[in-house]
């Protein structure tokens, strides 16, 4: 249950990005359901195996080489999902920093602080 509704969240935070940037676009609503359970999935399962492997560039960037594994596993969503689609590699980056972000807000409006991890 709880996994379903950080799907929607992630869902909505996608939607939010895709309509204040033009270089990330869904198809439909469908679209946008897969392509969130598709990152959420990625991010689970692939994301912990990243950042293991490339451990050495995450300490020297002091983490923010996570943004860039972050922006592969949503170029991924993208070459996955039918119906989603980012104009490159750069639209990625920048839209897995506004998705970072606009999640956050609204895991905190939704979950509450001390629900977020659990």
């Amino acid at each position: 249950m709880r996994f379903l509704l950080r799907t929607f969240l992630l869902m909505a935070s996608m939607g939010v990005v895709s309509m204040l940037m033009p270089g990330i676009h869904f198809d439909g609503l469908l679209a946008l359901f897969f392509a969130a359970l598709t990152v959420g999935l990625a991010n689970a399962l692939l994301r912990p195996v990243l950042i293991f492997f490339t451990l050495p560039l995450v300490l020297v960037s002091l983490g923010l080489f996570i943004i860039v594994i972050n922006a592969g596993l949503l170029y991924l969503a993208a070459w996955i999902v039918p119906g989603f689609h980012l104009a490159g590699f750069g639209w990625a980056l920048a839209a897995a920093v506004l998705i970072s972000l606009v999640s956050f807000v609204l895991n905190r409006l939704v979950l509450g602080p001390d629900r977020r991890r659990r």
